[in-house]
Parts: structure tokens; sequence; C-alpha cells
């Protein structure tokens, strides 16, 4: 199973994004991106729900219960 960070480092690359673009599109800082990215550290529900959006994706998706 893919972790979190995982899947949205492959719907960013999917989209053509770098980090500082996706970063610019969810109202965070590119070190945040990189975190969430490396397992650093996890969104919060508001933003869990800002990249489900942004992606077209469900949280769940995200969080890998489905």
């Amino acid at each position: 199973m893919n972790s979190f960070g995982e899947k949205l480092k492959a719907l960013r690359t999917e989209k053509g994004l770098g980090q500082v673009q996706l970063a610019k599109e969810l109202k965070v800082s590119k070190s945040v991106i990189s975190l969430w990215e490396t397992g650093g550290s996890e969104p919060t529900l508001s933003n869990l729900a800002k990249i489900a959006a942004f992606f077209n994706v469900s949280i769940d998706y995200l969080a890998g219960i489905e």
C-alpha cells in the first residue's frame, strides 16, 4: 500500500507540477509539500480536503482507506 506521501508525489508528478507549483496552489510552503511527501509530517484535515479537491480524489484514497 502506498503511503500518503507516495500518493501525493504521484498525483503531483502526474499533473506535471513541481513542489513549488503545488505549494502555491494549496497556499502552503514548498517545505510543507516536501515534508508531506517524505513522511516528515501529515496535513491537517483542512489541507487534506484541499488536496483531495485539487486532484479530484477522495480523502479516503489519500488516507489509504480505499
